[in-house]
């Protein structure tokens, strides 16, 4: 056995088949195939079996791999022999460090030596705070290490290797926790992944540093010629890649394909960058993360990067790290009370040192105490890079069986207790569900005051029905305005990576005239830009990254904190070039539900037939006929208070349609609208008595060459109750439903109103998980 684990025979490619004889296991590329498709199904059900918990990817493949090891079903020698062969582990260790390569490509994708530059000063404090404590512990640890479980060590490289193994932290396992718990956008957020940027610049010189030092040479200048050699890459890689990929960039424009030579391209060279730093002598990953770095972030050139290249790795490749590290890591040597002693010493240490100085530092800067104690909490997140550090560690000798079994613990307990401790201390929903404001519908005593409208959209393509309907939503000069927040609704899914998320939390409520230079054609950008430079309308653009069951949360929230009287919604489907409605994603249909059932304002549904066109009509040419439909109740009372301010408008008539007479509240408000327009032409009133629905349709029929219905979700009346629509959309209302249905033929697009009436016990205000998202300006929101 020995014999042959020293010199283990060369294995085959493929095989013949089982029915010549031959074992697929014996072969190189079908046990590979079994090992990938085994890591990948272990994984992914630990990570379903611990998203209860909410805890990161990462932590279900460091334990799946420790599982597949010689710490638990390793320990069956037969199945050890059978599925991890000592002569298979070169070409498993080959793939998952080939995964791990393009990985850290990705890790350097995201992260930006502008925003780096950017950090500002806490940043920078927060950071050095958070690397020089651990650093100092996990030295005066490795001493302790040194004299008992780790005796016959390098001193020099071990002391540096803890070091960074205390101090790192994990960049892009920390932006999937915020993203998770809706933190990613707020102050702490922000703070949070400039300092772990810092940090992981830092981790990584002293990394290379360390690497250097544990070379095989005895000569120390051996190390002085790796490290000077390793500056000599860096800087040419600065001087001659980074021009590369600059062209490469500028020849990507927007809303068009990145072209597969720049792709193939660019890999190429994350490979022969990896094939230098390895023979310098610092290790291949080096060479493909700087490569990452290089390159440019704005434009579509990176993201593009990232859809190639992200799948196949983190789905597949990257898998195998996780079981190349598990068979290295043994529990079992973790044996008496020295051992489990100097583990709780580990990760005592390891924590107290780095949120001891993140709070320290924090806290000198003048940051609230909550604050600093979820940064702290947030900064001790390790994950994958870690897991490198320590690989890294053991393949160069530096850390033996002991200590890289207790270092692995270490890195896994760190990396779990963070959710659960954040979500514990910083609860940003107690500082901002209880907002105090009067106007959270659009009919009010005081219709001169101004508007805020909160308008969600998913893409590009909602956009231009979206700003038409904010043009025709302004009103006269001599009312004090309408303020508009846009929010880009964006799917927190498994595969968004942190350089999307972390992109767009840098936008997140900057206003679109002070991002100064935009190499990307950001066309949602320069539409709503545009609209603002030629309207009275104030604009600001805001950002959810959330999973689709909690997207109802961020969208209530942030309404509630900018004081909106109403929220506009997507609806679900859109409209093909036949005419017909067709399913966007059902899930969307989901959050308008909830978002109807928990909003603290009124809330109106789209349904977009292309209102006004597919660009934006300028105020001088608008030219609109809207119709209110009105049967009675609260949500119809509220379209009608839209539609009458739309009428304000030069460019728009209004038509409303009452459907039979009912209570006397209604008769009120609707004289008080005929009042306000009676010398208006663009204003016309009738009323139509029914008996059914097909009369309904007849009458709504007259009135199909209008560009906008506006109607209420529920009608209240005896003639809302004779409608009898069938629908899967309730949503819409029966009225709302009878519009898209196909009976009824129309080209205009369909707003369905409901109106805020308070909480109620069936209708909760909101529920306790908030996403705040702030926007730095323009806060003075007077109820």
């Amino acid at each position: 056995m020995a014999a042959e684990s020293a010199c283990p025979a060369p294995m085959k490619a493929t095989s013949n088949g089982v029915f010549q004889g031959d074992n697929p296991l014996d072969y190189a590329l079908p046990l590979a195939i079994l090992q990938i498709c085994l890591v990948v199904l272990l994984t992914r059900l630990l990570a379903f079996v611990l998203r209860p918990l909410r805890q990161p990817r990462v932590i279900a493949e460091i334990v799946g791999g420790i599982l597949l090891g010689p710490s638990a079903l390793g320990r069956n020698k037969d199945f050890l022999k059978a599925v991890f062969p000592s002569r298979s582990l070169t070409v498993l260790d080959t793939l998952a460090n080939l995964g791990l390569l393009f990985f850290l490509f990705l890790v350097g994708l995201e992260m930006d030596p502008k925003s780096i530059r950017r950090a500002g000063k806490k940043a920078l404090s927060i950071a050095l705070g958070g690397i020089s404590l651990p650093f100092a512990l996990g030295i005066g640890t490795s001493f302790a290490l040194r004299a008992t479980v780790s005796k016959g060590v390098d001193q020099a490289p071990f002391l540096i290797f803890m070091g960074v193994a205390f101090s790192i932290t994990a960049f892009p396992v920390l932006a999937r926790i915020l993203a998770e718990l809706k933190l990613l956008t707020t102050d702490v957020g922000r703070m949070a992944m400039s300092a772990a940027a810092v940090n992981d610049v830092a981790a990584w010189i002293l990394l290379a540093l360390a690497v250097a030092l544990s070379g095989s040479g005895r000569s120390p200048l051996v190390s002085l010629w790796v490290l000077l050699c390793g500056c000599g890459f860096v800087i040419g890689c600065v001087f001659i890649v980074t021009p590369i990929f600059k062209w490469m960039e500028k020849r990507c424009p927007d809303g068009e394909p990145v072209k597969e030579l720049y792709v193939c391209v660019t890999l190429s060279i994350v490979l022969l960058s990896g094939f230098v730093t390895d023979s310098i002598g610092i290790h291949a990953l080096f060479g493909a993360f700087i490569t990452g770095v290089l390159v440019p972030k704005e434009g579509p050139f990176a993201g593009a990067l990232v859809e190639k290249v992200e799948d196949l790795v983190s789905g597949l490749l990257l898998p195998l790290y996780f079981v190349s590290s598990g068979l290295k890591t043994n529990i079992t040597t973790i044996q008496g009370l020295q051992s489990w002693g100097f583990l709780v010493l580990v990760i005592v240490t390891a924590c107290f040192g780095k949120i001891v100085g993140t709070v320290a530092m924090s806290l000198a800067c003048r940051i609230p105490f909550k604050e600093a104690l979820a940064l702290g909490f947030l900064m001790n997140t390790k994950g994958l890079v870690e897991l490198i550090v320590l690989n890294i560690g053991k393949d160069r000798k530096v850390l033996n069986d002991q200590t890289f079994a207790i270092m692995v613990l270490m890195a896994v307990f760190t990396t779990f207790i963070t959710t659960p401790l954040v979500m514990a201390v910083y609860k940003p929903n107690q500082k901002t569900s209880k907002v105090a404001y009067k106007h959270r519908t659009i009919k009010r005593k005081d219709p001169n005051s101004e508007l805020r409208i909160f308008a969600c959209f998913h893409t590009a393509s909602n956009v231009p029905t979206m700003i038409n309907l904010i043009e025709a939503s302004r009103g006269t000069e001599k009312k004090e305005g309408l303020c508009v927040y846009a929010m880009h609704l964006m799917e927190l899914s498994e595969r968004s990576s942190a350089i999307l998320m972390v992109h767009k939390a840098r936008k997140n409520g900057v206003p679109f005239w002070n991002k100064g230079k935009r190499s990307d054609c950001d066309q949602v950008v320069v539409a709503f830009e545009a609209f603002r430079q030629l309207s009275r309308v104030f604009i600001r653009p805001m950002t959810a990254i959330s999973a689709m069951h909690g997207m109802h949360e961020d969208i209530c929230s942030s309404a509630e904190r900018k004081r909106a009287a109403m929220i506009i919604l997507p609806f679900h489907k859109h409209q093909r070039f036949d005419g017909v409605l067709e399913t966007t994603r059902s899930e969307f249909r989901w959050v308008n539900k909830r978002v109807l059932e928990h909003a603290s304002c009124s809330v109106g549904i789209l349904v977009d037939r292309g209102l006004g066109g597919s660009t934006h009509v300028a105020a001088s040419n608008v030219s609109s006929v809207i119709t209110v439909l009105f049967f009675g109740g609260n949500d119809d009372q509220e379209a009608l208070a839209y539609g009458a301010r739309m009428a304000e408008h030069p460019g728009i008539s209004l038509n409303v349609v009452r459907f039979l007479p009912r209570e006397s509240a209604d008769e009120i408000f609707l004289a008080e609208v005929k009042q306000k327009f009676k010398n208006l032409e663009a204003f016309k009133y009738e009323e139509r008595w029914i008996k059914n629905t097909s009369e309904t349709v007849d009458v709504l029929g007259e009135f199909n060459k209008c560009h906008l219905f506006l109607v209420g979700r529920m009608p209240v009346s005896r003639a809302a109750a004779m409608l009898k629509v069938k629908s899967d959309c309730p949503e819409l209302g029966p009225v709302g439903s009878l519009l898209i249905s196909p009976d009824f033929s129309t080209s205009a697009s369909v707003l369905v109103v409901q109106q805020y009436v308070g909480p109620t016990p069936s209708s909760p205000l909101l529920p306790d998980k908030v996403a705040v998202i702030e926007s730095p300006e323009h806060d003075t929101e007077s109820g």
